[in-house]
């Protein structure tokens, strides 16, 4: 399986006969034996269990192009089928049948998978890399997901492109006018060229140029939420922050769930490199950090729905209450504001013409081969700038840094050295974007830069530009219920609680806090230390409960 063929040992791996009789403690069912050829589940099969063959064998196949199928391996005995979907009970990525001569084997659905995973270390550890490793072949292979056809390097497929890579799922892109297959696809359906790109979900069905949230509701990705259940503490973000109270919260046995509107990971998961993360000294993309702190969640049962917008908080009664979108509601003893920052938009003229289309607010590899080889623009100084310019510098032929101040005053030295020594980064301190020129049907042409010394005007042809000029707190769905600071950001520590904000049993951490040290790091610290503040809060409650209780 691509760069992951070193590793089949782990990505298919072989329980002996003491590690089985662990497993079978934790099975959801009896065992079952299945027909040479019967199918065992199907792509696009909604909570279809991970199955451990005892005997016979089970081919595995997925998705090649619209029409096709391609093996990707034959499970035998000792050895259990499935990948990350099967720790959430999602949709299936895969399709498994009995081999030539049967099969039989044992179902694990999602909630006894997980607990395999928490209640075996040994069997727990080996499946769940298995699983993930999976996943990542999968994603390396394309096309045993979602198939998107349409014109590559568009707005709407690369934002959908960049939706399903920070969300995990593979994808595979068919330019609808030169590929065969996409070509006649859309010919055959008489699609029109503004309901491209087409959407092929795994399962078959077939979305015209949908949002985010249609993609997501056709793989399964959202959750189907009980307005009846109340969970322990809701999360508002799936950053390092929300990602790191989830993991803690539900290790401690408190009922989770995690909601975000975009993707997971937050601005962090569009970093293509953080090298000054602790514990990881080579650096990680701030997608595969976001991928193990989701798959930590999912294994100790946290719920997460994405891509889901809170619209507000009703804290007018008890318990909590959030607004989502579609009139959906959620019942929460405590919450988490973990929704982090916005992409701060520079004040020019037709700027939102071009986001997509030439203007870019991360980079991530998606970005980086629409831009290869040509001359190319990004502002800002920060970390995440820096982070940015290393990864791109080396792509393509030229690369203007436009900055404010010298770069030593806002961005770690490791970053500042690594850029110095970039022979094709051209810096220009005390500059800013003036103008941008291009058209909706071509995207951006050029850029014009602006020196604030003395008003000095230079254009260039340009036709991306990535744009790292901080962020404003994304706290607009509070609408004013919680104390914030001047510029917006979530005021916290009032009372007796250090994260708490000014609405009793609502916390908050990360970038959307007041007075955070904006750095990955960071977050991840509040959103363990904020685990330890909701249980005392829920211990409050409980006793308040029971005083009311008496009084009655």
């Amino acid at each position: 399986m691509s760069s992951l063929g070193t590793r089949e040992h782990q990505m298919f791996p072989l329980l002996d006969a003491a590690q089985i009789a662990t497993a079978r403690r934790f099975a959801s069912g009896a065992e079952t034996r299945f027909d040479p050829g019967q199918t065992i589940y199907a792509i696009g099969e909604e909570d279809a269990p991970a199955w451990l063959v005892l005997d016979g064998t089970i081919h595995v196949v997925r998705r090649d192009g619209l029409h096709h199928e391609a093996p990707i391996t034959t499970h035998g005995a000792g050895q259990l089928t499935g990948e990350v979907n099967q720790l959430a009970g999602r949709p299936s990525i895969a399709a498994g049948r009995a081999g030539a001569e049967g099969c039989t084997a044992l179902p694990f659905d999602a909630a006894h998978l997980r607990a395999l995973m928490v209640g075996s270390a040994d069997v727990g550890e080996i499946v769940m890399r298995a699983l993930i490793l999976r996943r990542v072949g999968l994603i390396e292979q394309g096309g045993a997901g979602t198939i998107l056809i349409g014109v590559p390097g568009s707005a709407a497929i690369v934002r959908l492109q960049n939706f399903l890579t920070r969300s995990g799922y593979p994808n595979l892109v068919l330019d609808a006018a030169n590929d065969a297959e996409g070509r006649a696809l859309v010919e055959r359906i008489g699609v029109l060229p503004d309901e491209l790109p087409l959407v092929v979900c795994p399962d078959g069905h077939l979305l015209r140029n949908p949002s985010d949230i249609e993609v997501a509701a056709c793989l399964g990705m959202t959750p189907d939420l009980d307005p009846a259940m109340l969970y322990d503490v809701a999360i508002v973000g799936a950053g390092p922050a929300g990602l790191a109270a989830s993991v803690y919260a539900a290790s401690e046995g408190l009922s989770v769930i995690v909601l975000d509107e975009r993707a997971m990971g937050g601005q962090a998961g569009a970093s293509a490199r953080i090298e000054n993360y602790l514990g990881f000294p080579t650096g990680i993309s701030g997608q595969a950090l976001a991928g193990r702190a989701f798959n930590q969640a999912l294994k100790f049962g946290a719920e997460i729905a994405v891509p889901l917008q809170v619209d507000c908080l009703d804290c007018t009664g008890t318990p909590l209450v959030l607004d989502l979108a579609g009139d959906r509601r959620l019942r929460a003893r405590t919450i988490v504001v973990a929704s982090g920052a916005r992409y701060r938009r520079p004040a020019i003229d037709n700027l939102a013409m071009f986001e997509g289309a030439g203007i870019s607010y991360w980079a991530s590899p998606i970005e980086a081969r629409l831009c290869a080889g040509e001359e190319i623009a990004l502002v800002g100084g920060g970390n995440s700038a820096g982070q940015a310019v290393v990864f791109l510098a080396p792509q393509v032929r030229h690369l203007h840094l436009i900055v404010r101040r010298d770069l030593a005053e806002t961005m770690s030295r490791y970053l500042v050295d690594r850029i110095a020594a970039l022979p094709n980064v051209e810096i220009h301190v005390g500059a800013e974007i003036a103008a941008l020129e291009g058209d909706a049907a071509t995207g951006l042409s050029a850029a014009t830069f602006r020196y604030r010394a003395d008003g000095a005007l230079v254009r260039r042809a340009l036709r991306h530009i990535f744009l790292f000029i901080g962020a404003d707190p994304n706290a607009a769905w509070l609408r004013g219920r919680a104390a914030t600071d001047a510029n917006g950001f979530i005021v916290t520590g009032t009372g007796a609680l250090s994260l708490e904000t000014s609405i009793p049993g609502v916390f908050a951490i990360g970038d959307v806090r007041a007075g955070s040290t904006k750095r990955v790091a960071a977050a991840v610290g509040e959103g363990a230390a904020v685990v330890a503040q909701i249980h005392a809060k829920l211990a409050d409650q409980a006793r308040d409960a029971e005083r009311a209780r008496h009084a009655a």
